[in-house]
């Protein structure tokens, strides 16, 4: 079993476009894990249908028993993060800002505070309706720990791979380079980087590819909008060449992307005649790395 992890260094370079077409091609024979839990956007492609649901706990916050609280306002005093306020004479936790050190809980004299773990999202296992197995999540709106959430959408996605005795596990990343990417980028076989002829988006591939290399992971880039800006498309060719990246596909500026989009499709759906050579193409490349 091979896990391949698409990611990218900003949001906006096609990168779910992509990871649902390069599904599409082979969607017998893999399981599909959308590790985007911040703003999951997988979904609007491949429209799963959910056959389990679970809420997914993780983190605490304090919570205060205003009937057992004399109003003493240690609690108050002693928060680093003003996460406890005063209303209609009672003192209460300000969930958003609480940041579940548990302090406050060790100092109440009179034991009014505790500290549940709390419910900051759902997880889900998915039939698409390409027929492929999917693995997802969504986090709840200003909860933590994203990191921990994609660790188990990943988990899940294994199982399933290995229940349904698929090859491949597909993981569309979150952009960026924090929590998320990182437990998604964990246990990877192998990482596409997909990136765009901007400086943002040059400076952003640096970032991210940073990230892989301290993984130790085998790296790949598509560079999407290839045509866009010849002259930092070539210093991203440049930059591959000198760390031994891959580069497995430039990609023309194309409104398919656009339309498939709107469509709720993957390209090759839209406009199967150039869009399967392509994707073809990029398989054959990164299966000779695997």
């Amino acid at each position: 079993m091979k896990e391949i992890v698409i990611i990218s260094g900003k949001g906006g370079t096609g990168k779910t476009s992509v990871a649902s077409a390069m599904a599409y091609l082979k969607k017998d024979e893999l399981v599909l894990a959308d590790c985007d839990v911040d703003a999951a956007d997988l979904h609007l492609i491949m429209k799963p249908q959910n056959h389990s649901e679970d809420d997914y706990y993780s983190g605490i916050k304090a919570v205060i028993d205003t009937g057992t609280c004399t109003n003493c306002g240690i609690c108050a005093q002693i928060c680093r993060f003003d996460a406890i306020e005063v209303r209609d004479g009672s003192h209460h936790v300000v969930t958003l800002d609480c940041e579940g050190c548990g302090y406050c809980f060790l100092r109440c004299p009179v034991n009014a505070i505790s500290i549940p773990e709390q419910n900051v999202g759902k997880v889900y296992l998915a039939d698409t309706r390409l027929g492929i197995p999917m693995a997802h999540a969504r986090l709840k709106i200003g909860a933590d720990n994203s990191g921990k959430l994609v660790a188990r959408v990943k988990r899940d996605a294994r199982k399933l791979a290995s229940e349904k005795e698929k090859a491949l596990i597909l993981v569309d990343g979150s952009p960026g380079i924090g929590c998320p990417v990182i437990s998604s980028l964990s246990g990877a076989d192998y990482v596409v980087i997909v990136t765009e002829p901007t400086r943002s988006g040059l400076s952003d591939l640096t970032r991210v590819w940073d990230l892989a290399r301290r993984f130790d992971l085998k790296t790949g880039c598509i560079i999407n909008k290839a045509d866009l800006n010849p002259e930092v498309r070539d210093e991203i060719i440049e930059f591959l060449d000198s760390k031994g990246i891959k580069l497995l596909a430039q990609l023309p500026y194309s409104n398919d992307f656009t339309q498939a989009i709107i469509q709720g499709k993957t390209l090759m759906e839209h406009n199967p005649q150039p869009w399967n050579l392509v994707f073809d193409q990029i398989w054959t490349n990164l299966l000779k790395e695997l």
